[in-house]
């Protein structure tokens, strides 16, 4: 009996409802991967490493001890959510390509959410459903019905996926999203997560009666609780803001690099090419195309 219990915590109604899509998607995406491997669009190791660790993280959160003490501590639960909706999503991104989404934008219904992709949808129902999850009647709803708390899970994954696309995935980004519309979407992104924050941090009051013990559990008090779970929130915002920055600081000089290096190569083989075209080119990531064509002495018109 003592070995079956774990096996059996593992396959409870809570964790099935949960775990299922996660497995579905590790089969998926595995297949895809053999089906691209015999073509020429074979996907990275980096990138199939990064997507099946997006959909570990996501385990550990249900799975671990996190996912039983969430249900007891909120600073427990904020990290269960920064676990699925912030790394794991943006993992999962990070392993994905063109080719691999190919079949999926070949069904109308998915090749039509596309348009969710875009930066001026993506941030504002990503912050939406931030929020909303958050107000006290919603979350306490999740946290009495597992119906409710798995799409609640659901809900935070889909969105926080659709909001790292704009930023790291592959679909197509509007011609004024370069460095500088990326950077006025982090600030408005990370700083939409720290208002948040700041109201768990700073309130006097307890928002989630669902977490007001008659004896503090675990000798944490609700309001303290609710307090570390801001401070944790608020931690994980500027922790992660950084090193966004950092990434596009990186990106915006690799861009300039690459842009003067087909420059040079375009006046050194007597090829016309303005600035915006090889700018263009490097921020659509096809400067690599458009090297090959100025060295075959091709037209950069495409461009």
């Amino acid at each position: 009996m003592t070995l079956l219990t774990p096996l059996a915590t593992l396959l409870s109604n809570e964790n099935l409802i949960q775990l299922t899509p996660t497995l579905i998607l590790a089969a998926l995406y595995g297949r895809r991967v053999r089906t691209l491997a015999r073509s020429s669009h074979p996907v990275s190791t980096w990138r199939q490493a990064s997507f099946y660790s997006g959909l570990a993280l996501i385990l550990i959160a249900l799975l671990s001890p996190i996912g039983d003490l969430s249900d007891e501590l909120f600073y427990v639960h904020m990290i269960e959510h920064i676990l699925m909706g912030e790394f794991a999503s943006l993992l999962i991104v990070l392993g994905l390509t063109g080719p691999l989404l190919v079949p999926i934008l070949r069904i109308g219904f998915f090749d039509r959410l596309r348009a969710l992709s875009h930066p001026l949808i993506a941030f504002p129902l990503w912050a939406l459903d931030l929020y909303t999850w958050h107000l006290p009647f919603f979350y306490q709803e999740a946290l009495r019905h597992l119906a409710v708390h798995a799409l609640e899970h659901t809900m935070f994954i889909a969105f926080g996926v659709n909001m790292w696309m704009c930023l790291f995935g592959p679909l197509p980004k509007p011609s004024w999203f370069g460095n500088l519309g990326k950077l006025i979407y982090i600030i408005a992104v990370r700083f939409a997560g720290s208002v948040l924050g700041n109201i768990f941090l700073w309130s006097g009051t307890v928002f989630y009666p669902f977490y007001s013990h008659p004896d503090a559990v675990h000798k944490i008090a609700a309001l303290t609780d609710q307090r570390m779970a801001g401070g944790i929130m608020m931690t994980e915002e500027g922790i992660l803001t950084i090193c966004l920055f950092c990434w596009l600081f990186l990106r915006a000089a690799s861009d300039s690099e690459h842009r003067q290096e087909l420059l040079d190569l375009a006046h050194d083989r007597g090829v016309e090419l303005s600035e915006q075209r090889a700018a263009r080119a490097v921020a659509a990531g096809r400067g690599g195309e458009l090297r090959k064509r100025i060295e075959s002495a091709g037209s950069v018109d495409a461009y």
